[in-house]
């Protein structure tokens, strides 16, 4: 059997689709995976032992131009390429309109995806042949996509461990061996202090404010700073200089080396940002905070991780701006997180 599997979005998003890779190799042995994902996210999934066949897509800008000839040029090649691949069961986690359209030009007969109430574009659903419903119970990310996924196999994904893992080179495996040399002898965190929203941010002054304590906690400790483009770039030097000794701003790491430096770290903070749900899924104990969006649907689970939702009434509100984004960020304190910290690392084992 072959199929398909359309996520391409986002990071945090993607990784949290990795288990459905366990239960559907679980459920049918020697079952062939594909995965469309977004260009950028390629190298997070290629080697993978589970992925038969990546397929890249420059998704976000098809979704920004959808109706440009060099989108349909772009979705046209797709489609001549999936169907060559004759799919058996396509699934569509993503649920916008260019989800669909990919889905439907798959040539598979048999195309899942959820109802109308749990899609982004209401007319993705004229796109997939079998509309999933969402339960209430299944409100997680990580419940939705397995409930999708096991549909057709009538196979409880409850009663099966589907931890999800990814893989990086022994390359990386050496680089982030070498980096942590050059460090300090104590604990190493990792505070990763970009988001792709503004109300999904701390503000520079928590995130000063935490460095500060846990430096002064936890003697020899280094906290590392990851960036993804020139504003983070510019705000991690900037917090690191607030927090002064002890605090490294990071190179710019690709997916795959990034993976391999956080199963070396012994804890990671963040918002509700992609490598906070890669350091999950690798093992690695986190502290998250969540604000425009909400813990119970994205955090990572788990004794080894903690969630802390922002007080605020409107907290969840899925806005991408706000004005009350100020307000909302202060709602972080950070008393609350340094106490998240230090109870992640009182568990047995994790110092």
């Amino acid at each position: 059997m072959r199929v398909l599997i359309i996520k391409p979005s986002s990071l945090g998003d993607v990784i949290q689709t990795l288990p459905v890779l366990d239960f559907l190799h679980q459920a049918v042995p020697g079952i062939e995976v594909d995965w469309v994902v977004e260009e950028n996210l390629e190298d997070l999934l290629a080697g993978h032992p589970q992925v038969s066949r990546v397929h890249p897509v420059p998704a976000a800008l098809w979704r920004k131009h959808r109706f440009s000839a060099k989108t349909w040029r772009g979705v046209s090649a797709l489609r001549k390429t999936l169907c060559e691949r004759a799919y058996d069961l396509v699934f569509d986690l993503q649920g916008d309109l260019i989800s669909g359209v990919i889905s439907r030009y798959s040539g598979c007969a048999d195309r899942l995806g959820f109802e109308r109430d749990a899609v982004v574009e209401p007319l993705n659903t004229w796109c997939n042949t079998r509309l999933i419903p969402v339960r209430r119970q299944e409100y997680h990310n990580i419940d939705r996509f397995l409930r999708l996924v096991s549909i057709p196999f009538a196979k409880d994904f409850r009663t099966m461990e589907l931890p999800g893992h990814l893989v990086s080179s022994p390359e990386d495996e050496a680089n982030a061996e070498a980096l942590l040399a050059t460090l300090a002898d104590g604990l190493v965190f990792l505070f990763h202090h970009g988001t792709a929203n503004p109300t999904e941010a701390w503000s520079e002054k928590g995130w000063t404010g935490l460095g500060r304590e846990v430096l002064e906690r936890f003697h020899d400790a280094t906290i590392l700073l990851p960036w993804e483009n020139e504003a983070e770039r510019q705000a991690a030097f900037s917090i690191a200089s607030a927090i002064g000794q002890g605090c490294r701003v990071l190179d710019r790491l690709s997916l795959k080396g990034m993976a391999a430096l956080l199963k070396k770290v012994d804890l990671v903070v963040g918002g509700d940002a992609g490598l906070v749900q890669m350091a999950a899924v690798l093992g690695t104990p986190t502290v998250s905070f969540y604000r425009g969006t909400q813990a119970k649907r994205s955090a990572p689970r788990g004794d080894a991780h903690v969630a802390l939702q922002s007080p605020m009434h409107c907290a969840g509100c899925l806005r991408a701006h706000c004005d009350k984004d100020a307000k909302c960020r202060d709602s972080i304190k950070v008393e609350a997180m340094l106490a998240a910290v230090t109870r992640l690392l009182a568990l047995p084992g994790n110092m």
